[in-house]
């Protein structure tokens, strides 16, 4: 595995060895001793999750408040823009954002670590998306940006009106919103 420093420090691109043949291909997408020899992190997963969505649903840019979430993000069919952007006051990168494709031919991964929002578009007809956390779901906690929030200018790299669910429509600018301590 090789692993790849972002734009911001802290989040990492991974890229798995992957081996292939005309059989197919096998890659490990995660092994705790050799995250943690790479990355020089401890991290405990305690949650997976999967999502399938279609060409231009955009989820995000959600965050937890309390029991903040690391994730471990990656795409097993499809193409998505995957971002991630600090939402700590105290770091010296609050608000700023990177962003990377994910798809099942590069079969990159990302580690987004507990503070940053999180959100992506869906590039083609339909992508499925795996990803780890750090911490539980709680939706009482969870909170979400506005993917298209002014003083962020997140580039989505997709043309078009994204699909939207109602709670992320709904999402605060990052100058109102609640943000983790």
């Amino acid at each position: 595995m090789n692993v790849v420093e972002s734009g911001l420090p802290e989040v990492l691109i991974l890229e798995p060895r992957v081996f292939g043949d005309s059989r197919g291909f096998f890659y490990e997408s995660y092994n705790a001793a050799r995250f943690r020899e790479l990355t020089g992190l401890t991290v405990d997963f305690v949650q997976d999750n999967h999502s399938r969505s279609g060409r231009g649903v955009l989820r995000g840019l959600h965050y937890q408040v309390q029991q903040p979430q690391g994730k471990l993000v990656r795409v097993v069919r499809g193409s998505v823009w995957d971002v991630a952007v600090d939402v700590r006051r105290s770091s010296p990168s609050f608000g700023r954002w990177v962003g990377v494709e994910l798809s099942e031919e590069n079969q990159k991964e990302m580690w987004i670590p507990p503070g940053f929002a999180h959100g992506f578009v869906v590039l083609s007809e339909s992508a499925d998306f795996l990803y780890k956390t750090t911490d539980y779901y709680a939706p009482q906690h969870e909170r979400c940006i506005v993917w298209d929030d002014r003083d962020l200018g997140v580039n989505w790299m997709y043309e078009g009106d994204p699909i939207l669910s109602e709670k992320d429509k709904a999402g605060a600018s990052l100058k109102e919103a609640e943000l983790p301590d």
